[in-house]
């Protein structure tokens, strides 16, 4: 069990490890050939669909894949399936909806809403579908999910590649490009649980609905708050800078959304054994706290070298069109490190099973985001939304620092809640 366990684990960390240098890639040939308009214009649409698809995360793994574990059996866990399924359509559907009611109500010229509406199927497909990841991972079966998913990251890869080659500068063929990849994996993702599942024909259950829906509920929140505040910067900032400044803002942020997932790498890699695994909470304590300076350390060694390279990776990456984002990715570089840290300290709650904590969080750093970024964005600039970026992220520390010293003066009540 453990080699299978290992297994899956080195899967899960090669996929997310080529997700990042695919990603990398990805994002240059899209500045390169969009230039700093157009890439404003993408990024801009991303960040709406990125936050709309928030909505479609209702029913996580956190509430199904226990599920799945407990009831071994094939009809159980269809029957199991096939009602998130339907949860977290309409949830995409819902979150489709009220983004396309967002771009109306914002009055969105067409070089916003029409990348939003082709980036925006994601939100249909890709967590309603993703319920088949959910029941592969139940079943400790990493593997098929990983090539699945570099299979449709290497369509989407392939079709920006040939855009770029082509010298093509239209946003909507590279949104198109983009929409492939939820649509590849869905294929993938339906084809192989379909050759699996039960024949058996599955009634709507209301009272399993509702069950999934109030279980999930904190969870659900959680999400929305957390890419809500990751990506707020961008909406506010559209109406008040130059697209080009935006644009600029928008390399730097990608650059950094590919460091920091190197976070929730090492924090999936060491986890299930050295937090979940323990049996007391002191233990589980110790090792958070090292977990968390170990991470600490790595973030503020790779923040520091982005930020003395960052001419060169702007250079590289962008081209000379986006020299003004090296000065913005110096700053945001440095910011981001405290995001390694927020990742360790985040492991408490989840071991102590308490989502309402996390979803506190995530509400309070939504709230100064906003508050910040309105304050400081009109003086500002882009400078401004950093400042609101480096502020939330240190927020988020400390929260996660006072969780751990609560921790250990309540402690009773603190193992009773894990119990």
């Amino acid at each position: 069990m453990q080699r299978k366990v290992a297994s899956n684990l080195v899967w899960m960390l090669v996929e997310r490890g080529l997700q990042v240098g695919a990603g990398i890639g990805i994002v240059a040939m899209l500045a390169r050939g969009l230039g700093p308009e157009g890439f404003a214009h993408f990024q801009y649409a991303q960040a709406v669909v990125y936050i709309a698809s928030s909505i479609a995360l209702i029913c996580g793994g956190e509430v199904v894949i226990p599920r799945l574990v407990a009831n071994q059996n094939s009809l159980a866990q269809h029957r199991l399936v096939v009602h998130a399924f339907r949860l977290r359509l309409a949830a995409g559907i819902l979150g489709y909806l009220l983004m396309c009611a967002f771009l109306v109500v914002t009055g969105q010229t067409i070089e916003f809403w029409l990348p939003a509406l082709i980036i925006g199927l994601a939100v249909v497909l890709r967590e309603p579908f993703g319920i088949v990841t959910a029941w592969l991972q139940a079943h400790t079966r990493t593997r098929p999910n990983t090539l699945f998913n570099l299979a449709s990251l290497s369509v989407k890869a392939a079709g920006v590649a040939l855009l770029f080659a082509l010298g093509i500068h239209h946003v909507p063929s590279y949104a198109l490009a983009f929409s492939l990849e939820p649509v590849v994996m869905a294929i993938f993702l339906t084809t192989y649980y379909l050759a699996r599942a039960p024949r058996a024909r599955v009634t709507y259950e209301p009272a399993m609905v509702r069950e999934l829906f109030s279980n999930g509920l904190l969870f659900w929140a959680s999400f929305m708050l957390m890419m809500g505040s990751r990506r707020i910067d961008q909406l506010l900032l559209k109406p008040l800078v130059p697209l080009g400044e935006l644009g600029a803002y928008a390399a730097s942020m990608q650059i950094l959304d590919n460091f920091v997932m190197v976070a929730t790498i090492l924090s999936a890699g060491v986890a299930p054994i050295y937090v979940y695994a323990q049996p007391t909470l002191a233990q589980a304590r110790r090792n958070i706290l090292k977990i968390s300076g170990g991470m600490m350390a790595v973030g503020v060694a790779g923040g520091i070298a982005i930020a003395l390279s960052a001419h060169w990776i702007i250079h590289l990456l962008y081209g000379s069109a986006f020299a003004s984002a090296a000065s913005l990715l110096q700053l945001s570089a440095l910011a981001s490190t405290l995001i390694f840290a927020d990742v360790g300290l985040t492991l408490l709650p989840i071991y102590l099973r308490r989502p309402r904590l996390v979803a506190i969080k995530w509400a309070l750093v939504f709230i100064v985001t906003i508050v910040i970024d309105l304050i400081a964005i009109p003086r500002l600039g882009v400078y401004g939304a950093i400042l609101g970026y480096a502020v939330a992220n240190l927020l988020s520390v400390l929260f996660g620092i006072a969780i751990w010293i609560q921790s250990a003066r309540g402690r009773p009540a603190v193992q009773e809640a894990c119990a």
